[in-house]
């Protein structure tokens, strides 16, 4: 076997070290040290548990939305749209002023500081407290407050113009689906 380069290609097996196989699906895919095995396993133990916990967690989603539903005189066949609509917002956003406020509170970890302390920083660069109110809102960013952004969050302006002026996945999904296209294509498209 040959390198790019045209030398020959040096295969090292150490008959004093032990390997472990790796099978998938009943059959031989490699081998390993035993402290990658270790690692291994570990790792598929935790993803596994992970799945088990989520499931856990859907279903008690599942049940306190039809709970919520059956108190609220609801119809708790729409415990599936009312879960759909918690998950949504729980996810962090990726565009948009609230995707804005969340690197303002990331910021605000970052220097380790209080509410108060960093409702003073943002005035510090001109970006006042009922700016700073409006934006946790969820209300418009104009471009003059992103020019100010900028310098509080240490990112360009155009870098977040496009998390302000930019859309969700699932926005972008709806659009492409409305339009005939797939999402990336409409992705490429934008940019």
């Amino acid at each position: 076997m040959k390198q790019q380069t045209n030398q020959p290609l040096h295969l090292e097996f150490d008959t004093d070290r032990a390997y472990i196989p790796i099978l998938y699906d009943e059959q031989e895919v490699g081998f390993c040290k035993p402290e990658i095995a270790s690692r291994i396993v570990e790792t598929l133990s935790e993803e596994e548990q992970l799945h088990d916990d989520n499931e856990t967690l859907t279903k008690a989603l599942q049940m306190a939305c039809r709970d919520l539903l059956k108190k609220t005189g609801g119809n708790p066949a729409n415990a599936a749209r009312l879960m759909e609509r918690y998950l949504e917002s729980a996810k962090r956003p990726e565009h948009g002023t609230r995707a804005v406020a969340f690197l303002l509170r990331d910021r605000q970890q970052e220097l380790d500081v209080s509410d108060k302390e960093f409702v003073f920083f943002c005035n510090s660069y001109r970006l006042s407290p009922q700016e700073l109110r409006n934006i946790y809102k969820g209300q418009e960013i104009s471009d003059e407050q992103l020019k100010v952004l900028s310098r509080i969050l240490g990112k360009s302006v155009e870098e977040l113009r496009n998390i302000r002026d930019g859309f969700s996945n699932k926005e972008m999904n709806t659009l492409a689906r409305i339009l005939g296209t797939s999402a990336q294509e409409l992705t490429e498209l934008l940019n």
